[in-house]
């Protein structure tokens, strides 16, 4: 067996800060929080989405933020601490793989659209005219509306010009009618069934649909149709920055951060004073930020707050934990959660002034209402926000600069998934993956890579949008409360919090303790219950995917969970019972000698005691043999030292014990 590689670190604690802020500050902040707050009573649902920030968001954040720095473990090996929970980490895995593989294909997206409008720097953008190959009769630039103002003649003439004339022709001629004795109100209650209303779409929807996807190619869920080569080849390109981006772990990835991470803020700041210049901006920021207080009366508002801030910050993947893994031991993990979420919550709310402007420039155009226009997921970033850009002067530049955001946005959270996986592997067979980091990162790349290749069909959105609405939805709820119980009750809170005081000097408060142990898990048990009572069938547009394909989607959920049930139940009979399985194994605790004091010291001093008797009786350290041995003096040790429940904390910290007084959080505050 080869030598084992050390494992990497941050170079610096801006490092992790900026991944941190990279990976919470993601796609949803721009395309799920705006809309979201609009359809939840405007600024109204600012104070449900704080409390949920305070009682579940920022508790599950912090927790694995100094779960991972205490013992500098990937997901998987962490479980040392509680080894009957060693599910948690592959069911996150599980979660981080499904989601990797759909959310690179919305990174490919932009990335298309950024390379397009790079090229149509001469010109306009592709998708602000009907004159092009892919669009159809239905295609229209603006809509007229119809006005209270209008008299009957302009009313009627506006509506049958919306209308199939021959479908007109026929009902008017089985009614004995003709043109003549058609009036506006007949025209709205009687010939409804001819008009084209519903079938006209604007330039960037077509050139979404009917372009980049191919939509209109497929036939139905069972046939998706063939790869389109462009969206490969762009997916490829994806990967290929993901593969570069962690080939050397965190010692690459912690230098690209500083741009991922910061410059979609310069972006963000660049279009909301483009945006604050636009004709019908103030109309958009009215409708985004005008509270509607009866809102906050609805079950509803509360639920979404709840997943916005749960799924924003994003824990329970396995990457919280794994950039975390990489920090120094004394790093004040405590003041990074709390500011890498206020920064979270505080990067959603600008950007709904930054969408919102736009929306309101885009209504003003096409003369429409705003909330006619407003929508979220991929319909806002890849349709109704490009319209808007198409519209103002020069919009190349401003889309270019939209959808570079939108790539530099996405990598962020991609980089922190996606070297979960690459940790999580790593850490669990350190002599043979650690020291071939590259290669299995390429191999990590090329497997997700060829996952997606659906996703890229002319049907591919049908699939993202099926992975999108289950992989990371109940399940990822339930892997939550499950890791928030196995730390909190079955490692123990009281011992969590030690943890957390010889690494930063100070306990936390009951909050944390009340958060991790009652509130949280109630929340999430809550939202569960809420999501499946308001539960409606996943689907695209008017399409509603046939049963089959739900029980596909619900068979995604079922993945993680049956892999933490089932390491559970293997776990038991592994270990002989719940009471051996759910305690810390012997070599449990901070990763370096010099940090391994306290209650952690007696393993490494025996451990250290058998390798120099070793190499003073045989020239070599076989550890496999010696083991044993350790395990059977650290068990006299405790009894000496009265430790009869195990891993019993210890009455005082250590440093306190030597007679040094270490400073209590009361005495900071």
């Amino acid at each position: 067996m080869g030598k084992e590689v050390e494992r990497q670190a941050w170079s610096n604690k801006v490092e992790f800060f900026l991944s941190c802020v990279g990976y919470a500050v993601g796609l949803g902040n721009v395309w799920r929080f705006p809309y979201k707050c609009y359809r939840n009573g405007g600024g109204a649902f600012l104070i449900p989405y704080i409390l949920m920030l305070a009682l579940v968001g920022l508790p599950c954040f912090f927790l694995e933020l100094a779960f991972g720095q205490f013992a500098s473990l990937g997901p998987f090996t962490i479980w040392r601490a509680s080894p009957l929970f060693k599910g948690v980490g592959f069911a996150s895995i599980a979660l981080s793989t499904l989601v990797s593989i759909y959310y690179n294909v919305i990174i490919a997206y932009a990335l298309f659209y950024m390379l397009v409008t790079f090229v149509s720097f001469d010109g306009d953008v592709p998708w602000a005219t009907c004159n092009n190959p892919w669009n159809t009769q239905f295609c229209i630039t603006e809509s007229i509306r119809i006005t209270d103002d209008m008299n009957e003649t302009q009313k009627l003439n506006i509506t049958l010009g919306r209308m199939n004339t021959t479908c007109v022709d026929n009902i008017l001629n089985m009614g004995g009618m003709n043109f003549t004795d058609l009036s506006y109100n007949f025209t709205q209650t009687n010939l409804s069934t001819c008009s084209y209303v519903g079938r006209y779409k604007l330039p960037s929807d077509e050139y979404f649909s009917r372009y980049v996807l191919r939509l209109h190619e497929a036939t139905d869920f069972g046939d998706v149709g063939g790869i389109s080569l462009k969206l490969a080849l762009t997916l490829l390109l994806a990967w290929i920055f993901v593969f570069f981006a962690l080939k050397n772990g965190v010692k690459s990835s912690g230098k690209i951060i500083y741009f991922t991470a910061l410059f979609p803020y310069v972006v963000l700041v660049i279009l909301l004073i483009r945006g604050l210049t636009l004709d019908g901006y103030m109309e958009g920021i009215k409708f985004y930020v005008i509270p509607k207080w009866e809102k906050l009366a609805t079950p509803q508002v509360w639920v979404d707050a709840a997943s916005q801030i749960f799924y924003s910050l994003g824990p329970a993947f396995g990457s919280l934990l794994t950039m975390a893994s990489y920090n120094q031991f004394k790093n004040n993990c405590y003041r990074d959660a709390i500011l890498v979420a206020v920064i979270n919550c505080a990067t959603s709310v600008f950007a709904g002034f930054v969408i919102f402007a736009v929306l309101g420039f885009m209504a003003h155009v096409t003369n429409q209402e705003v909330g006619d226009v407003a929508t979220g997921g991929p319909g806002l970033v890849f349709i109704a926000y490009p319209e808007g850009i198409a519209r103002m002067p020069y919009p190349p530049i401003w889309a270019f600069l939209f959808f570079f955001m939108l790539l530099s946005l996405g990598m962020s959270s991609q980089f922190a998934m996606v070297e979960a996986i690459i940790s999580a592997l790593a850490d669990e067979f350190p002599s043979t993956l650690r020291r071939n980091k590259a290669k299995l990162c390429a191999a990590v790349c090329l497997v997700l890579f060829l996952c997606g290749l659906p996703l890229v069909t002319t049907g591919g959105i049908w699939v993202l949008t099926l992975m999108d609405d289950y992989s990371g939805s109940y399940s990822l709820l339930f892997v939550c409360m499950v890791e928030l119980i196995a730390i909190s009750w079955v490692y123990g809170h009281n011992r969590f919090i030690e943890d957390v005081y010889m690494m930063l000097g100070f306990k936390v408060n009951y909050y944390w303790v009340a958060m991790w142990k009652f509130v949280a898990p109630v929340i999430i048990v809550l939202i569960l219950i809420a999501s499946g009572i308001q539960f409606s069938p996943s689907g695209y547009g008017s399409y509603v995917f046939p049963n089959w394909v739900q029980g596909v989607g619900w068979g995604l959920v079922s993945i993680p969970i049956v892999l933490l049930l089932g390491t559970m139940l293997i776990q038991l009979i592994r270990f002989g019972g719940f009471r051996n399985a759910s305690r810390p194994q012997k070599d449990w605790g901070p990763a370096l000698p010099e940090n391994r004091t306290g209650r952690y010291a007696d393993y490494l001093e025996v451990v250290h005691e058998t390798k120099k008797e070793d190499i003073q009786k045989n020239g070599v350290i076989e550890m496999d043999k010696n083991e044993p041995h350790i395990v059977e003096q650290i068990k006299k040790r405790r009894e000496i030292a009265h430790y009869n429940k195990g891993y019993e904390m210890d009455e005082k910290p250590k440093a306190e014990q030597n007679g040094h007084t270490v400073q209590s959080e009361d005495d900071k505050l």
